[in-house]
């Protein structure tokens, strides 16, 4: 255990040496395992070396399910989260949020032998998706008769509607393009519905109060978009010689204000 609520975190993690981050391991681009070096990997995982970097410490991951990054931050078990965490006004009533780290929607996939063309199709079906993110109460906030089945990772979620177990996949575009794109031939029998279920601005997570700490994850970040370095790892994970091929990135670094 880490310690819960110091009076300056910031200074423990100095002493400690180390900083310790919740990611999800199980989400890529953001964080995941690569195949060749079994260490983890990602966009997140990037963002939290600079940080590391810029305070002079050693970077530990820890991986984490999407129900627990909350709880853990703020057991004390983690120093910070980089685990595709949504940031809303409803989570900010628990922790603290640094600047947006990334911008994304959520989406559904379905199988397109299903017959489903609409979000309002979705009635009465049954749909999958992960447990403890925002995904379940936005689709059942947007088709309120769905029946959600949930599952801890993206990836058991996604082979639970290959099974047929669900006529729909929610999750974050991202994810779900990158889901597609693995499928290979085979997608060619599922499509994502156009409708965007919600903009999801994602950031990177701290105990409430820890004023120092996030005071030195916002200069980092900061340092990362007016070097130019935070568009090159954007490029790296999502840009166009990627899997999930994004032209543009239509987002900075710069707030930590989210709607609603």
């Amino acid at each position: 255990m880490l310690g819960v609520a110091h009076a300056d975190q910031l200074a423990d993690v100095k002493q400690r040496g180390e900083l310790v981050v919740g990611v999800l391991g199980t989400d890529e681009p953001n964080s995941f395992i690569d195949p060749k070096t079994r260490e983890i990997v990602g966009y997140e995982v990037d963002l939290a070396k600079a940080i590391a970097d810029k305070l002079g410490v050693k970077l530990r991951l820890k991986q984490l399910a999407v129900a627990a990054r909350i709880p853990e931050l703020q057991q004390g078990q983690v120093d910070l989260l980089a685990a595709s965490l949504t940031h809303n006004k409803e989570r900010e009533a628990v922790i603290d949020f640094s600047l947006t780290t990334f911008v994304t929607g959520q989406k559904v996939l379905v199988k397109k032998d299903s017959g489903i063309q609409s979000l309002e199709q979705l009635a009465g079906r049954k749909v999958v998706t992960i447990k403890g993110g925002t995904q379940e109460p936005n689709i059942r906030k947007a088709v309120p008769s769905v029946e959600v089945v949930t599952f801890d990772t993206g990836p058991q979620a996604f082979q639970a509607l290959q099974q047929g177990k669900g006529v729909a996949f929610v999750n974050d575009e991202v994810s779900l393009l990158d889901q597609f794109a693995k499928l290979g031939p085979a997608s060619a029998q599922y499509r994502i519905l156009a409708a965007n279920l919600s903009v999801e601005p994602l950031a990177l997570g701290l105990r409430k109060g820890e004023k120092g700490l996030k005071a030195q994850v916002d200069a980092a970040l900061r340092e990362l978009e007016a070097s130019g370095a935070a568009h090159q790892l954007f490029v790296k994970w999502y840009g166009p010689a990627t899997r999930l091929k994004f032209p543009t990135r239509d987002f900075k670094i710069d707030s930590d204000q989210v709607q609603g």
